[in-house]
Parts: structure tokens; sequence; C-alpha cells
């Protein structure tokens, strides 16, 4: 009986012990909710948003007001007082023939989302249709070899985000795989450096439209007898191409600055070459490899949402473009929805980048 009040208790001393060094950790890591601290990381982040939103309001509202008195003006000139009037009292009634085209409000940006989102729960809602309709006879295409029967309706404003993030991914796969290997051979040899320097100073500031039909010449030779899609080849290759220069340029820098120490101790341990690049040199430039990741995913976004606009290929490059083509009413609260998701999504990306990169990383200093 005694012995096992003493296991207990020392259990429970155990369990103790545990909790306590738990809860000391999780006060290590929790912020301080302090005054200044409330005010410098919720208030004032609050107070700036409530400001644009604001001024955004009264500016689209002074811009309305200028495009809507043109328009009377423009009435009274061509035809009339009358024409005049019933411009004014068109625009007034709020109807969409005859409201001014201008910048939109915020609440005209929000009603154009949820007319977004609830235009994606159509477009869903019939594809589960065509799946579950079609699923029957895509089974027997399929035993006899035929390619399935798919959706070709238009996609959704959500499907499109899909689609932008699948080719920006794939370009950023791309250019680390190109970027990383050549930037360790040539941080590697200062003759390599000087001998492919000229190449990366000159390709490094090309335009996202050059690589763009440069890459369409090659893929579109190279895939004329193929049924694969070329749009999606030729975004993603466009924008491997034109973001991997800062990987490519940090790696060497990286590489070439690994501290002579390491390699004299990677000499001492006889490692081999790749040994020495995987076990030494890797990890010493890894703060610099992931800086320059950081930049080429960032470049990424912006270059995919140009390369889209112009290989009208699917994303939200395209979706702006058609709405800038379709001059609709809500085009204009379409387009700034765009702009702000594109805005959050690049925001994101490079906060995901930046975790990554202080976890790998030796160096335990936060970057900001």
């Amino acid at each position: 009986m005694k012995q096992s009040v003493v296991v207990n208790k020392s259990e429970e001393l155990k369990v103790a012990g545990m909790l306590k060094t738990l809860l000391s950790k999780i006060n290590f890591t929790l912020p301080r909710l302090d005054g200044k601290g409330l005010v410098r990381n919720l208030l004032i982040p609050l107070v700036s948003i409530i400001l644009f939103v604001v001024l955004w309001h009264f500016g689209a509202k002074a811009l309305f007001t200028i495009e809507a008195d043109y328009k009377i003006q423009k009435a009274l000139t061509e035809q009339g007082q009358v024409a005049a009037d019933l411009m004014q009292a068109c625009i007034g009634s709020g109807d969409i023939s005859c409201q001014p085209n201008t910048l939109p409000s915020p609440a005209q940006v929000w009603a154009s989302f949820n007319t977004l989102i609830a235009d994606h729960k159509v477009i869903s809602a019939d594809k589960l249709a065509f799946r579950e309709k079609t699923a029957a006879i895509n089974e027997k295409r399929i035993a006899q070899g035929k390619d399935p029967i798919t959706y070709t309706g238009r996609p959704s404003f959500v499907d499109q985000i899909f689609t932008s993030l699948k080719t920006v991914f794939a370009g950023f796969v791309l250019a680390f795989l190109i970027a990383v290997p050549i930037g360790v051979i040539i941080g590697l040899s200062k003759t390599l450096r000087n001998s492919f320097n000229w190449l990366i100073q000159i390709f490094k500031p090309v335009s996202p439209v050059v690589w763009l039909l440069l890459v369409f010449m090659i893929v579109k030779t190279m895939t004329k007898d193929s049924n694969q899609d070329s749009a999606f080849i030729i975004s993603f290759i466009s924008v491997g191409l034109c973001a991997m220069w800062a990987t490519l340029v940090n790696t060497a820098m990286g590489v070439s600055s690994v501290d002579k120490d390491y390699i004299n101790v990677a000499k001492v341990l006889k490692l081999g070459p790749l040994q020495k690049v995987f076990k030494v040199i890797l990890p010493s430039s890894l703060p610099l490899i992931f800086t320059g990741l950081r930049i080429t995913l960032s470049v990424a976004w912006m270059v995919l949402i140009a390369i889209e606009l112009l290989a009208q290929s699917p994303g939200l490059g395209s979706f702006v473009w058609e709405e800038f083509q379709n001059g609709a009413n809500d085009s204009n609260s379409k387009i700034i929805v765009a702009m702000f998701v594109i805005g959050i999504i690049g925001f994101l990306l490079d906060r995901i980048m930046l975790i990554i990169q202080n976890t790998v990383s030796f160096n335990k200093n936060a970057t900001a």
C-alpha cells in the first residue's frame, strides 16, 4: 500500500514538472498583451484600414459626381435640356444603363465579391451535375481506351484563382530546379562565375512579354502533335524563366561566401564533393538561398498575372482582361475584387516562405 502511494506521488511530481515546463514554454512564446503592444499591433492597423475605406468611399463618390456631371453636360450640349434632365433622373434612379463607369465604391466591390462567390456556387453545382450525368458514360469510354468527356463550361472566379496558384507553383518549382543547381555550380568556381556573369546580367532584366514570346515559339513547335495543355505549359515555363534569377544570384553568392573554416573542416573529414555540398555548403548557404526563393515566388506571382493576361490562358490575369473587355457596369468592381485577391494571395505566399525560411535556417534571428 505504501509503495503504491510512493509511486503515485512520484507520477504526480513528474506530471507537475511536465506541466510546469509546458507552461513556461507557453509563457515564453506568447506575446505580452500590454497596452502599447495592443495599440501598435491591433488598434493602429484597424484605424488605418478604416481610414483607407473612408478615403476610398469619398474618392469614389467624388469621381462618380464628376463623371455624372460630365454625362449630364454632354447630353445638354448635344441633345438639349430635356435630354439632360432625363439623364440626371436616370442617374439618380440608379438605373444600370446610365450609371457613370468610374472607380467603384467599397460597397459596390463587396457586392461584386458576393456575386462572384454566388456564381462559383452555381458553376460548382453544374459541374457536379455534369459529373454525375456522365459518370456511367465515362466509365465505358475509359474501358474502351477513349478519353472521358470533360466539363467545358466557363470557369468561376474561384476556379481561376486555383488555376493561377497551380501555374505559379509549377513555375516556382521550375525556377528552383534550374536556379539552385546552377547557382551551386557557379558559386563553387570563381572562373564559372566570371564566365557566366554576363549571361545572368543580360537575361535577368528581360521583360515577361519577351520570355512569353520566346517560350511560345519553342513550346508550340514541341507540342504541335500533342494533346497536352500548351497554354499551361507556356505560362508556367515563362513564369519560371522570369522569376528564377534572384534565386540563381543569391545561391551563387551564398555558396561563394561560405566560411573557409567550414571548407577546411570538410577537407579534414575527407568528405567527397557531394558530401561537402550537401553537408557543409548548402546548410551554410540556406539563408541567402531562401531569400532568393522568397523574392522568386513574389516575382513569379507578379509576372504570372501579366503572362496570363497576354497569353489568354485561364487564371486571374485572364479574368481581369475579360472583365476589362466586357465593359459591364460591375466590371470595374470585379477588377478591384481581383486586385485585392491578388494582393492578399501574394502577401500570404510571402509569409509562408518567411515561415519556412525561419524554420530551416540556422540563423535564428527573425526575418521580417
